[in-house]
């Protein structure tokens, strides 16, 4: 945990060093060369006005002989020299450090490049060009001030970077405190604990996160209540089979005669196939979760899958002498598992066939309207009253008055197909009174 935190903090303090660093940067370059253009300037100015007092001064001077000034008294004085040119060719006046020879041959601002030196020169004639004046600096000058700038800029950012660097790495680890704060709530939880976390003081950064977190939360502890009552409730209703099969086993065992024996063997072959029909459906609905998605969908073609039911529960038909139709509209295909609609289909069809009477009335169609497939059974059966429609697709819910054998996880399952295939299961007043009718609807696959 802890190198996930240094991680993080690691990543912010890189991120905004670099940010610091490189504004720094940018801002120190165009420091460096706006002082560089201004120190040219200031320079050229000087070596200009230099040069116009040089010249006001030769004015009065000019039928002097050549003088040479003594050495120089400070350092930059060392870097600095001129000369004073009569019209005639004659050197005038120059300083210690000057040639003999003319620093420049171009007027106004040069700049040459010899064994003395990068040299920065003005050359300038009077009014009457009578003399001319040569003035040059040593580039050396421009570029030792033009360092000091630098490093005055360059200071600052040398010791600056690291205190802020300190500072950013004490604000983040201050600021990512809520961070580790949820996790030691997180990390102190047992299994079982599953309240959702409270944000307290959190920034609003990481609400969404908190709220993420509390809704799985939610969704787990619905997928564990879920579980719980499914668990509860199968061992509830195995338990009522599994007694009975005991009992009828303790009856075959006692029989006094082949005819007793065999009649509790029969009641016995009956009730271990309810057991195994409820065992099946149980893991059915287990392998259900509408959250998982639909594995290898295809288009399927309800009318064919429907009509397939139906034929497969013909004898069940024939035994309760059903007055049983079929009808479908062409082109009702759907996005599926073809396997799981065949069970969907299954269960509402033999629900209908156990609960209609002998000699009643079953009806199965296919039709398309508004854009969606629509399934419809309707029965003469019982019914199912409409306050209690909701519970009966709870799973083991089963109405009180009724008389058929069933594990009541029939519509459950259904219920979980046709959420997994986008549907809905609809149960409502059967045209066939008093039955029920019990409509999928599901988008069409165009």
């Amino acid at each position: 945990m802890s190198t996930v935190w240094f991680s993080l903090r690691r990543r912010l303090l890189a991120l905004l060093l670099g940010g610091v660093a490189a504004a720094w940067l940018v801002t120190m370059v165009f420091s460096y060369i706006d002082a560089h253009h201004e120190v040219d300037e200031l320079f050229d100015a000087q070596l200009a006005q230099a040069a116009q007092t040089l010249l006001a001064l030769a004015a009065h001077d000019r039928d002097h002989d050549i003088e040479d000034f003594g050495e120089a008294a400070h350092k930059y004085q060392r870097r600095l020299r001129f000369q004073i040119w009569r019209a005639d060719g004659k050197l005038m006046m120059r300083s210690n450090n000057a040639p003999e020879t003319a620093l420049t041959a171009t007027s106004g601002f040069s700049e040459t490049h010899d064994d003395d030196g990068h040299w920065r020169h003005f050359s300038r004639w009077n009014n009457e060009r009578t003399l001319q004046v040569q003035v040059s600096e040593n580039h050396h000058i421009r570029d030792e001030l033009i360092g000091h700038i630098a490093w005055r800029l360059l200071f600052p950012a040398l010791f600056g970077l690291p205190l802020i660097g300190l500072w950013v790495w004490l604000a983040t680890r201050q600021g990512l405190t809520p961070l580790r704060d949820i996790a030691s709530q997180i990390a102190s939880r047992a299994p079982q604990q599953l309240q959702a976390l409270s944000p307290g003081s959190a920034p609003e950064e990481i609400r969404p996160m908190l709220e993420a977190l509390n809704s799985l939360f939610r969704r787990v502890e619905t997928a564990l209540e879920t579980e719980r009552r499914f668990t509860a409730d199968a061992a509830h209703e195995l338990r009522t089979p599994l007694a009975a099969l005991q009992a009828q086993l303790q009856v075959a065992m006692r029989a006094r005669d082949d005819a007793e024996r065999d009649r509790s063997l029969r009641q016995l072959q009956s009730g271990l196939t309810r057991a195994s029909h409820l065992v099946d459906q149980m893991l059915q609905l287990a392998r259900l979760d509408p959250e998982s998605g639909l594995p290898n969908a295809q288009t399927v073609d309800l009318a064919e899958i429907t009509e397939s039911v139906c034929a497969e529960l013909g004898i069940l038909i024939l035994d309760k002498n059903l007055d049983f139709d079929f009808t479908s509209e062409p082109g009702c295909t759907v996005s599926g598992q073809g396997e799981w609609l065949r069970v969907l289909i299954r269960n509402l069809v033999d629900n209908a066939i156990r609960y209609t009477p002998v000699g009643g009335r079953v009806r199965v169609s296919i039709g398309r309207a508004a854009g969606s497939c629509r399934l419809e059974v309707t029965d003469s059966g019982p019914g199912i009253p409409a306050a209690e429609r909701a519970a009966v697709l709870r799973p083991f819910h089963r109405l009180n008055e009724s008389e058929q054998p069933g594990s009541g996880l029939g519509l459950a399952i259904v219920t979980r197909i046709a959420e997994l295939h986008g549907a809905h299961l609809e149960l409502a007043d059967s045209p066939i009174p008093p039955g029920l009718s019990a409509s999928i609807v599901w988008p069409v696959v165009s």
